[in-house]
């Protein structure tokens, strides 16, 4: 599903103008990106967690050259699913 598709469904769902909820939706997701950039969790209960981990720096391979690279260490955004959210996509697969 891509964004646009979202702001549709949820437009048909609460019976209001796609360009308004549009701008809720980029908004939510602004705010999100700005507290994973403050390094802050953003949870929503039952749905999931959205926060920020640590990669630890390893060695890699140039798979060209097959030389050994040092991949620096980072932070990446992670999202790990709640409990309500893992139990319906299970019972849809049933």
């Amino acid at each position: 599903m891509t964004k646009d598709e979202l702001v549709a469904r949820v437009a048909k769902a609460v019976g209001l103008p796609k360009a308004k909820v549009n701008t809720v939706i980029k908004s939510t997701l602004d705010e999100i990106a700005s507290a994973l950039k403050k390094g802050e969790k953003v949870s929503f209960v039952g749905f999931g967690t959205f926060m920020v981990a640590e990669r630890k720096e390893r060695v890699g391979r140039n798979p060209r050259t097959r030389e050994e690279i040092r991949i620096p260490a980072t932070v990446v955004p992670k999202f790990r699913p709640g409990k309500t959210l893992k139990e319906m996509v299970k019972a849809a697969k049933k």
